[in-house]
């Protein structure tokens, strides 16, 4: 399966986010932007639930580009320490068990499960979760 778009995550097994931290004040930012003030550097793979809410309604397309079925799922910010928060959706856990603070690690899911061809988006799961 191959990722949404390059540049994303590492080549590593398991794989990383792939951050931008900015030459001149060490800022870390995500998605790693293109350009010369930023250079890319490997994101932890964990972090905690920073803030969380449940999208229920199908996004506009452009830019959606998930599947015309739609199913409601979990969109957080998740904290990865030290570094930058990023948003991501969060798979392998019930909407009644998601609460702050929960460590998570990072995983990739299909966009669309359903499809035969569907691309591979960064998610994170509860930490210990089956994969």
């Amino acid at each position: 399966m191959r990722v949404i778009a390059e540049g994303l995550i590492t080549e590593d097994n398991p794989p990383h986010l792939i951050g931008g931290r900015e030459r001149e004040t060490g800022r870390v930012v995500f998605p790693c932007p293109p350009g010369e003030r930023y250079e890319p550097v490997a994101l932890s793979r964990t972090g905690t639930l920073w803030s969380y809410t449940i999208q229920r309604y199908r996004p506009k397309s452009p830019p959606y580009k998930g599947p015309e079925a739609f199913h409601p799922w979990a969109v957080a910010y998740v904290e990865l320490p030290g570094e930058v928060i990023v948003e991501s959706r969060l798979t392998d856990v019930a909407f009644e068990d998601i609460h702050i603070g929960m460590p998570l690690e990072l995983t990739m899911i299909p966009l669309d499960p359903e499809a035969a061809d569907s691309v591979a988006i960064p998610a994170f799961r509860p930490m210990g979760a089956a994969a």
